[in-house]
């Protein structure tokens, strides 16, 4: 009888194919391999995801300026705004660019951003400053200045780019493993999936009414969220590596465009005025141009035209128009006569082709913002999953290889 039981216990015995039993112990090893930096990742990614909600919240008495009857009043030039911000906010850099919202009670916001890419290993080094200054723009008062580098949010989103380490190579550092991740959320849904139908049923809910096995538990979390997360996951991580390799970026424009292999080229559109044209009023003109062909948009920014430490020389004078307040995806483009002020190109959303779109929703997809709030939500919820398997899948590992303590006698 006892032989009978036996053969019994032993014909039910679950096989596992070898093909599963190997993807099983690569899921493990590479899990082992990059479990700590994916959590730092995916939980840096969490805390970045409402950032501007928070930083709206705590600058809101700053954001507005709060003039009274602007309507019969005009804002200064902005010229004479960067003189006074400076005088007020002294720095032994110009300043790089200015925020010019279409909103007339908001505050411009002008930034200060140095990027020395020599002699450099780490992200406090990289950047000498970056800071900002709300400014009451028919006023030149400055309403408040944040310390952008030292920032909560900067700090965060340097640790998620680059752990921290100079961005020519730190992205690296991050890129590879969630290559990495991606091999190990492909195997994972290979490991989850179930032979047939009935058995796939109980591994998209938990059936903990009768379970108390904390192992069980942890399991069925591990098992049960990396398969409701791995669609985002891979979206997260495919976005992601968008900006650490630069082949992502061309595969992605490629997909979407059709089969383009080169993105629209502008350089050719530049300049054609002498430098004897440019005067104290030309940005000014630039402003005006943009605010009247966009008066329902959210806000642009001004490059004030200062040299700066990175050397970057921009083949022509761009004005970046985002219309929505949430989210970056929607933009135009504009080149003017940087000495003239006279517009000489304009690229709107709608003349963009599906592979420059894709591009330029990259960073909302990856961020969660590409609809607002609803995805910025799901993005919160599925990056604390992500953040969440490296943890369980740990604890896997853990309960299955702790010894058990021998009995007493």
């Amino acid at each position: 009888m006892a032989f009978v039981c036996m053969r019994k216990k032993h014909h039910h015995k679950k096989k596992i194919s070898p093909f599963k039993k190997w993807t099983g112990k690569l899921h493990l090893w590479l899990g082992m391999g990059v479990g700590l930096l994916i959590f730092i990742i995916s939980i840096t990614g969490t805390l970045f995801v409402f950032k501007d909600e928070i930083e709206n919240f705590s600058r809101k008495e700053v954001m507005f300026h709060q003039e009274e009857n602007i309507q019969s009043k005009n804002v200064l030039p902005i010229r004479v705004l960067e003189k006074a911000v400076e005088k007020q906010v002294p720095e032994p850099y110009k300043i790089h660019w200015v925020n010019v919202p279409i909103d007339k009670k908001m505050s411009y916001i002008f930034y200060w951003y140095e990027h020395d890419t020599k002699d450099t290993w780490n992200y406090f080094d990289e950047f000498p400053i970056y800071k900002s200054a709300y400014v009451n723009p028919y006023t030149g008062k400055v309403l408040g200045v944040y310390d952008e580098k030292n920032g909560f949010f900067s700090i965060v989103k340097s640790i998620h780019w680059s752990f921290l380490l100079k961005q020519d190579w730190g992205k690296y550092v991050v890129g590879i493993p969630v290559i990495i991740f991606l091999i190990m959320m492909i195997s994972g849904i290979v490991l989850w999936w179930p032979k047939n139908k009935a058995a796939r049923k109980q591994r998209l809910s938990f059936k903990w009414k009768n379970i108390t096995s904390w192992k069980r538990k942890n399991y069925d979390l591990h098992s049960i969220l990396g398969f409701y997360s791995s669609v985002f996951g891979l979206i997260f991580a495919i976005t992601g590596l968008f900006y650490a390799f630069f082949i992502v970026q061309g595969m992605i424009y490629f997909a979407f465009s059709g089969g383009e292999t080169a993105f629209p080229d502008f350089s050719k559109i530049t300049t054609k005025a002498p430098v004897e044209a440019r005067n104290e009023s030309t940005l000014d003109k630039v402003i005006s141009t943009v605010q009247a062909k966009y008066p329902g948009s959210y806000g642009f920014s001004v490059d004030l035209g200062h040299p700066h430490l990175d050397d970057h020389e921009h083949p022509n004078f761009e004005v970046y128009v985002k219309h929505l307040s949430y989210s970056y995806h929607k933009s135009s483009s504009l080149i003017f006569d940087e000495n003239s002020g006279e517009l000489l190109h304009t690229h709107d959303h709608a003349d963009k082709n599906l592979g420059e779109k894709a591009v330029a929703a990259n960073y909302d997809v990856h961020v969660g913002s590409i609809l607002g709030l609803p995805t910025k939500i799901i993005a919160f919820i599925v990056s604390m999953m992500l953040a969440s398997l490296p943890v369980t899948g740990f604890m896997i590992w853990y309960g299955r290889n702790k010894k058990k303590k021998p009995a007493q006698a």
